[in-house]
């Protein structure tokens, strides 16, 4: 059979399927109960094959697409990374009373030190216009009676070859708060027995909020340089709602003067 002929013959079938769903919804208030009742749970059966499809469909042909790395670099960049969380889906796509150390996939982890969690996490999927990651991570908090509360995001291994203190690490971050907040990006470079930090609080404004960490001002030692990671810290979130609809990190050299 043809491809056309195919077509044409599911183009038919849906028709005829589609009137004798709509006769008999038209028809429920007044059907047999007998009769009522087989279609029931017909029509459970479809739903369950349509909700699938529709979650699939949506998932594949929204956009952006499922796996994008696409985001803004700087000249030169020599390496760049959005992390997974923001490119594909979790497995477990919602948690609540998040406890601490509770892993987002294998590069996200959440720290707090709140005796009662009323901690919520989701990741949902960006379809507004100006989103360039696939999916975001939202995190609602309610009570929140402990000192900190951060994401903890372990950069690969990728992120630290060939790192030395010419060049810049740059943090790109989309978020949206429902009440102002103070959120500040720290850098950890672990370097043989010393860890290099850096700190920067993000710019307090709607959209892309970008910090860039020139590695001039440490003391690294480029020969010992052995992994990097970033936190995420969130002061004062009580009764708040935070989106981070996207995370990027890239490097790239330093202007020399």
């Amino acid at each position: 059979m043809g491809r056309k002929t195919k077509g044409v013959m599911d183009a038919l079938l849906h028709t005829r399927v589609l009137r004798r769903w709509t006769r008999a919804a038209r028809q429920a208030a007044t059907e047999e109960l007998q009769v009522l009742r087989v279609q029931r749970q017909q029509a459970r059966d479809l739903s369950a094959r349509l909700t699938e499809l529709m979650f699939h469909a949506d998932g594949r042909l929204a956009m952006p697409q499922i796996g994008s790395n696409a985001f803004a670099r700087p000249a030169g960049t020599l390496w760049s990374w959005r992390p997974l969380l923001w490119r594909g889906p979790l497995p477990q796509k919602g948690m609540t009373a998040v406890s601490s150390k509770t892993a987002l996939g294998d590069e996200v982890t959440l720290f707090h030190d709140c005796a009662v969690s009323e901690l919520t996490l989701r990741q949902l999927r960006n379809t507004r216009e100006e989103d360039l990651s696939p999916f975001g991570l939202r995190l609602d908090v309610f009570r929140f009676d402990g000192s900190f509360l951060s994401l903890a995001l372990d950069l690969p291994p990728e992120a630290v070859q060939g790192m030395t203190r010419r060049q810049i690490l740059r943090v790109s971050i989309v978020v949206e708060v429902e009440k102002p907040l103070e959120i500040f990006a720290r850098l950890n470079i672990n370097h043989g027995p010393n860890t290099e930090q850096m700190v920067q609080e993000l710019p307090r404004k709607r959209g892309e909020a970008i910090v860039e960490f020139d590695l001039a001002y440490t003391e690294l030692n480029e020969k010992r340089i052995e992994k990097a990671w970033l936190d995420l810290i969130f002061e004062g979130p009580e009764m708040n709602q935070i989106t981070l609809r996207d995370v990027t990190v890239c490097r790239y050299p330093r202007a020399e003067l």
